[in-house]
């Protein structure tokens, strides 16, 4: 037994050598990390932004004037930017956010070496699509009497829309919204697939150097476990101030 513990010492304290100080590999793990958490910022500022957006196009559509013989300049406008959100939606939710990167990085900005940028700007393109899904859901989800209401108060469509319908439906989508980010974090693993320096290629790396997978990846696991607890905690806090709010 004495021996059991003593090899399973001297393997950790190896494992932890070999993956993290030698050569200040723990500075290459914090590099990756913090690149890691940028391209996920960055991703959710567009992502939410983009989804906004296209979630008060598409729902104002639906309401105003989907199966409405309404004519004008405005309609058309309408018509054509529903149809333009629509293709954006379809595409992005129908083809793998790997591959979608990997356009990006190869194709579309293949004259650039800034892979962080292109990695921000593919992972807010592609939570976009899911951020407006969500987003319109729970627009939708409002009684339209609440329009109607707003209407005879003296309130336009935009104030209705800003002062009434976007506070709920926010309230209501958080969950989803949240889970959203968590899943953005997990998947900008995929970017070391292009090269670019977050948390997994770190790992990939390291195991590279050390022809050990063990530690490199457990280690990979537990810093993205981490940061999904630290952000369900936060998750759980916000969704529990906004209950407390409506008493």
């Amino acid at each position: 037994m004495a021996d059991f513990f003593n090899n399973a010492i001297t393997f950790i304290t190896e494992g932890i050598n070999s993956t993290f100080i030698i050569e200040d590999r723990w500075i290459d793990f914090l590099l990756g990390l913090g690149n890691t958490l940028l391209i996920t910022l960055g991703a959710v500022v567009i992502g939410v932004v983009l989804g906004f957006l296209v979630a008060i196009v598409r729902s104002t559509y639906d309401m105003n004037y989907s199966g409405k013989k309404k004519k004008g300049p405005f309609v058309v406008l309408m018509k054509v930017l529903n149809a333009i959100c629509n293709v954006y939606i379809t595409v992005i939710r129908g083809t793998p956010v790997l591959v979608q990167l990997m356009i990006m990085y190869f194709i579309v900005f293949a004259f650039s070496h800034n892979g962080l940028m292109i990695a921000i700007l593919s992972f807010g393109i592609n939570s976009g699509a899911y951020v407006a899904e969500i987003m319109r859901s729970g627009i939708m989800s409002i009684d339209k009497g609440q329009f109607e209401a707003s209407r005879s108060l003296g309130f336009d469509y935009k104030d209705t829309m800003i002062s009434v319908i976007l506070p709920q439906a926010f309230k209501n989508v958080l969950p989803a919204l949240g889970n959203e980010i968590i899943v953005l974090v997990k998947e900008t693993s995929v970017a070391a697939y292009v090269g670019i320096a977050e948390l997994t290629y770190t790992g990939n790396f390291v195991i590279s150097r050390t022809y050990e997978a063990f530690f490199p990846l457990i280690s990979v696991a537990i810093i993205y476990l981490t940061l999904v607890l630290i952000l369900t905690f936060f998750q759980k806090k916000l969704e529990k101030r906004l209950r407390n709010s409506d008493h």
